[in-house]
């Protein structure tokens, strides 16, 4: 996030799980106009940052981070949308591990594993919105167009309703048009560790459901969870919209898209129409 002092190389190198390698979504991105950070890699990028960590297209890839649940989504939606099916998150990530007692590493550490192939990833397309998409998508109303897809912002409330600002210095606050306020946290429980550190995990479906109705109302839920209805999760740069996604697809909803850029795209550009409430 933006002013924040913590380093997450530094964190994983003085402690990790034994045999982790580090994964930086701002380096494995591609270049963006507007100079925003972790966006998703080209093909060619995802390809070779797999084989650098010795991952085959069979190889089954556990991604985890500190908080608990925070990063980890954004990186499976990376792999999934590249098509690599067989990777999962660890929910509740380094704490949870610790919290149970297993092995920590905090040695230096080691080099790479041998290079692996990695041969031909296919991005699914549809899985990414990009700006004109969601400029377009705003102008549909919801509750009267079954065309329209129902776009979950996972900022907080008050930086959706423009009542709080923004981390970013001078970007707007607010909302885009017909969107609906799902802070990220809502699909998330904290839990206490016997160290008297508190960590994140999931809820378990139906708290995340009722989360989802309450949002949206029942109907128009049920339209995401059958596949009437598309879904796209945003945030403030794409990486707790992760979180909404993979919420999401725990409830088996088909059709979840992510909008890449997210809110610092989106209200960075002038000619973006901003909803306050």
């Amino acid at each position: 996030m933006p002013n924040s002092p913590r380093k997450g190389i530094q964190e994983f190198q003085n402690k990790r799980i034994p045999g982790a390698q580090f994964l930086d979504l701002d380096e494995v991105a591609n270049p963006h106009e507007l100079g925003l950070k972790h966006m998703m890699p080209s093909t060619a990028l995802f390809a070779e940052t797999c084989e650098k960590f010795g991952i085959e297209p069979a190889t089954h890839v556990v991604l985890y981070d500190t908080h608990g649940v925070f990063s980890s989504p954004r990186a499976l939606f990376m792999f999934r949308t590249f098509g690599h099916l067989n990777s999962s998150i660890l929910n509740g990530g380094l704490p949870a591990w610790e919290a149970n007692s297993f092995k920590v590493d905090t040695n230096l550490p080691g080099p790479y594993p041998p290079k692996s192939k990695y041969d031909d990833p296919q991005l699914e397309e549809k899985a990414i919105r990009n700006y004109d998409q969601m400029v377009a998508n705003s102008d549909l109303d919801p509750s009267s167009s079954s065309e329209a897809e129902l776009v979950l912002d996972a900022r907080p409330a008050g930086r959706f309703t423009g009542s709080d600002p923004e981390p970013r210095p001078g970007l707007s606050s607010g909302h885009m048009p017909n969107s609906f306020s799902l802070p990220f946290n809502s699909f998330l429980k904290s839990v206490q560790s016997p160290q008297g550190t508190s960590y994140t995990i999931f809820r378990d479906r139906d708290e995340i459901r009722r989360e989802l109705d309450r949002t949206l109302g029942p109907q128009q839920a049920e339209r995401v969870i059958k596949g009437e209805a598309t879904a796209v999760t945003t945030c403030g740069s794409g990486m707790t919209a992760g979180v909404l996604w993979l919420g999401l697809k725990l409830l088996n909803a088909p059709k979840v898209g992510l909008y890449d850029e997210s809110w610092t795209g989106y209200a960075m550009r002038e000619t973006s129409k901003i909803e306050k409430v």
